[in-house]
């Protein structure tokens, strides 16, 4: 078996366990590569359907192909999507004004945790992987949150020989991580190998494109001449950058991703 038929097969696999111990799942979709990348999964570990709701967090600072591309495949793939955003904060006027770590916090985290209590969700896949930013790399496949949302890296249990731990407190929320151990590249040749539908906006244009998707204020583009998958992996094997290069959160203070992801952040 090669190397991207491994990966898939330990996906599903944790995909499925998190749908046989848990209730009330839901996805978290931000319309980038790897959370599509994450639902394709779930499409395949289904059969082609997606048996709980996706949710997107929208901040209104979203670039607008992005909610373009968003609605066109909830209806293509049939998804279940909940949009929610913090309508107080903005209307009080947040803003990445008001500095981008605070932004996210207030209406990335703060919005997602409304939901999370709204809709009582026990447990929430995302799209992160290791490799991507340091704190993530601190991460579990099945990482549990307080009852405020809260993670506490310092106290998880190890996962060796695919033993995850499954059976948590009653007020614990669970993230559920099942491509925390791929890379760029990983995504990127598994992209190409199955032909799924990635966003434009990563495909340069005018010698830019972007490399990683968030806000339209906090996302900068990369210089690049990568049209298509296979010169995006082809640049990928060259680069000595960061794939995280062009998002200001992560340059704004030292150990701000840390401080934001602690609070329950993405």
């Amino acid at each position: 078996m090669d190397r991207l038929s491994q990966l898939e097969n330990q996906s599903i696999y944790i995909i499925r366990e998190a749908y046989a111990q848990f209730k009330r799942l839901a996805v978290l979709w931000s319309i980038g590569k790897d959370s599509t990348v994450m639902l394709w999964l779930i499409r395949k570990a289904f059969c082609g359907h997606i048996p709980f709701p996706a949710v997107h967090i929208d901040t209104t600072y979203k670039i607008p192909e992005m909610i373009t591309y968003r609605d066109r495949f909830v209806k293509k793939w049939r998804i279940d999507l909940k949009v929610n955003m913090n309508k107080k904060a903005l209307q009080r006027g947040m803003g990445p004004h008001k500095g981008k770590v605070v932004c996210c916090d207030v209406l990335k985290t703060r919005g997602l945790q409304q939901l999370i209590k709204k809709e009582d969700y026990h447990g929430l896949f995302l799209g992160i992987r290791r490799d991507e930013e340091g704190t993530r790399a601190k991460e579990r496949f099945f990482s549990p949150r307080d009852i405020h949302f809260e993670w506490n890296f310092k106290d998880q249990m190890p996962e060796i020989w695919d033993q995850f731990n499954t059976h948590f407190d009653k007020n614990t929320h669970i993230r559920i991580h099942p491509i925390l151990h791929w890379t760029e590249l990983d995504v990127w040749e598994y992209i190409k190998r199955e032909k799924i539908p990635i966003i434009d906006l990563y495909f340069a244009k005018r010698g830019r494109r972007y490399r990683s998707l968030g806000c339209a204020c906090c996302t900068a583009q990369i210089a690049s001449r990568a049209k298509t998958v296979d010169k995006i992996i082809k640049e990928l094997k060259k680069t000595t950058h960061t794939e995280r290069q062009g998002r200001a959160q992560d340059h704004e203070s030292t150990y701000a991703m840390q401080k934001l992801r602690v609070k329950g952040y993405m």
